[in-house]
């Protein structure tokens, strides 16, 4: 009966010291071992698991409160802490170009962390909820695609990144956009920072995306590619049919 009851209250000292021992030796591991416990893990398994902690890092920033890996591991790692980091990577990845969003650790000791804005001056009626916004960075993203794909995309060229980047499009609910095809089709183009027009002449029918005039007076082209060079670690004269035509804007702006 004493044993039980004792056994019921959890680890003692010595067994909490061991776990913490633990769980830094599995989040502190060489490359080589990482790479090991990669291999055994289904592809679809880490990327699910990365978009479930994306997900959980924008709905605790919207506190504005430090988040702490521990809290990370229990919600969402569990019994995936052998690849943390990797997780940790390709969820810091997509929150880049998805969202325009870093993670950070403020205090190495206590192992927190917050989300801090990469994004480009955007100031509208989306920035009234936010200024890190988690919608304006998915409409970074989109005016991103358009402008780099020569200024106008197809509906599909769009849902493709989306997937790619792990926001589903696929009519079920995202936990953090609702409904993601009317927030991009609807609430986005009746702001006017997208135009959605049909494309003549196609049955089954085809719709492409511009930037729509709010876009054009909230932002602009050269801010938006040195958001994307900033993202691919490049320079904007990396693409330089994008790189002159956000310069004769510039000029033209400045000359009004």
């Amino acid at each position: 009966m004493s044993q039980n009851r004792r056994s019921s209250k959890g680890p003692g000292p010595s067994q909490a010291q061991h776990m913490d021992v633990d769980e830094e030796f599995t989040l502190t591991q060489t490359p080589s071992q990482m790479q090991r416990n990669l291999e055994r893990r289904p592809t679809v398994q880490v990327d699910h698991k990365a978009s479930e902690l994306v997900q959980f890092l924008l709905i605790k920033d919207q506190k504005k409160i430090p988040i702490k890996r521990a809290d990370i591991l229990k919600h969402v790692i569990k019994d995936y802490k052998d690849i943390f980091s990797e997780i940790l990577r390709l969820a810091n990845q997509t929150l880049q170009q998805v969202f325009g969003l870093e993670v950070v650790e403020i205090d190495p000791k206590s192992h927190t962390y917050i989300l801090i804005s990469k994004l480009p001056p955007l100031e509208g009626e989306l920035m009234k909820e936010d200024e890190n916004s988690p919608k304006m960075g998915l409409l970074i993203a989109i005016l991103s695609l358009i402008f780099m794909k020569g200024n106008v995309v197809k509906e599909s060229a769009v849902w493709e990144m989306l997937r790619r980047l792990r926001v589903e499009c696929s009519g079920e609910k995202h936990k953090v956009f609702g409904d993601v095809k009317k927030l991009v089709t609807e609430e986005f183009v009746r702001q006017k920072y997208l135009e959605y027009t049909r494309l003549p002449h196609t049955d089954p029918p085809e719709y492409e995306f511009r930037w729509g005039p709010r876009a054009a007076k909230e932002t602009s082209k050269k801010q938006i590619l040195q958001f994307v060079a900033k993202i691919q670690n490049k320079t904007p004269k990396t693409w330089m049919s994008q790189f002159n035509e956000a310069e004769v804007e510039a000029t033209a702006a400045v000359k009004k």
